[in-house]
């Protein structure tokens, strides 16, 4: 009878997502540079509105999130009608694929994009469709060539994990007016506050019918813990995503920890800037060893090396010395690893290891 039991098509096709490594067996304290997490943590009154919930954890939370969703409105100049909050952006774009993908459907990325377009859109049971990118960065034409009629999806990081390269909102508006009339961009900005003056692609929400931007409370806000996205469309869009989200989806101490964070823009600016700071040094210095990168416009590098072989031998040897950065293999990218920027010691340990794992070569 077991063997009546299956899933729905594309299911037993989705690889397991694996995060960021935080452990090395036999090494009491790392560094972890894996999961590009905020070295400098949350703004201390996200941590004070933490504590203040604690009080009230037997309380259901409300269903409608509009506290936060006018505070981050106030913040970026957006209607908070327009703004939905999801368990992270990871949520959101599974909300996505469920209304608008399924059997017979088409989700378009790009080669080295977030594996989570891939993931979300087999488990609608939609078809991914990998694009290749010209130099690690999308390609605009490469896309609008992509799209068929059974296209409903375009999914773009911007800034790309784990690339780190963006595409102007010159490229961006070309890509949304190119799409067939079908198909929904889906601009995913989990980066996009490392970028000065950047709004995301709010701008161009705001224009256009046929275009959604997510974000997340996980990278400068340094609430990865907790797990918080928004995101921003047409009301259209966002009626049905709330049709399919659960009532209950956020917790009182997410939803009341993130207004705290999104309303310290000092603490976000203070992040920026010094992450802006050492990424450049980091970069500077892997290439001073022999080790380039693409640049970057995130809060992480994608140092590139002669091969595969020699990006795992330097991962190995990080990893002796209490270092964990990221191996992306699973993003195409076999002789590349993926540096999350750190605090200042961490930039100069990393950079210092890499340069003894060159020179013994």
């Amino acid at each position: 009878m077991s063997d009546m039991i299956r899933p729905q098509p594309g299911i037993l096709d989705i690889d397991l997502y694996v995060g960021g490594q935080s452990h090395v067996e036999g090494v009491a304290e790392v560094v972890k540079l894996s999961s590009n997490e905020n070295p400098f943590g949350p703004s201390t009154k996200a941590v004070e509105a933490f504590r203040r919930t604690a009080h009230t954890l037997h309380r259901y939370p409300n269903t409608d999130h509009a506290s936060l969703r006018r505070a981050i409105g106030e913040v970026h100049g957006l209607d908070p009608d327009r703004i939905i909050c999801g368990v992270g952006s990871d949520e959101l774009i599974t909300f996505l694929c469920q209304a608008y993908a399924g059997p017979g459907d088409e989700v378009l990325f790009t080669e080295h994009g977030f594996l989570m377009y891939r993931i979300s859109a087999l488990a609608a049971g939609a078809k991914p469709v990998e694009v290749a990118e010209c130099d690690r960065v999308a390609d605009v034409d490469a896309l609008l060539a992509g799209c068929t009629d059974r296209t409903r999806l375009v999914f773009i990081a911007n800034p790309n994990n784990p690339t780190g390269t963006m595409l102007g909102g010159n490229e961006i508006a070309r890509l949304a007016d190119g799409l067939p009339p079908q198909a929904i961009l889906v601009l995913d900005g989990a980066y996009a506050e490392y970028v000065e003056g950047f709004d995301g692609g709010a701008s161009l929400v705001g224009s256009r019918s046929n275009v959604f931007m997510t974000r997340t409370f996980s990278k400068i806000y340094g609430l990865g813990g907790l797990r918080i996205g928004w995101g921003y469309g047409p009301r259209h869009i966002i009626d049905v995503l709330n049709r399919v989200r659960g009532p209950f989806n956020l917790s009182t101490t997410q939803l009341e920890v993130a207004e705290a964070a999104v309303r310290d823009q000092d603490h976000v600016a203070k992040c920026r800037a010094e992450n802006a700071r050492l990424r450049v040094w980091l970069a500077e210095a892997l290439a001073e060893h022999g080790v380039s990168c693409d640049t970057s416009l995130a809060n992480f590098v994608l140092a590139r090396f002669h091969d595969a072989d020699e990006a795992s031998a330097c991962d190995d040897f990080l990893k002796s010395q209490g270092i964990i950065v990221r191996r992306v293999a699973g993003y195409k990218l076999p002789d590349c690893l993926r540096i999350t920027v750190g605090d200042e010691a961490s930039c100069r340990r990393v950079a210092h290891c890499i340069g003894q794992f060159k020179g013994a070569r």
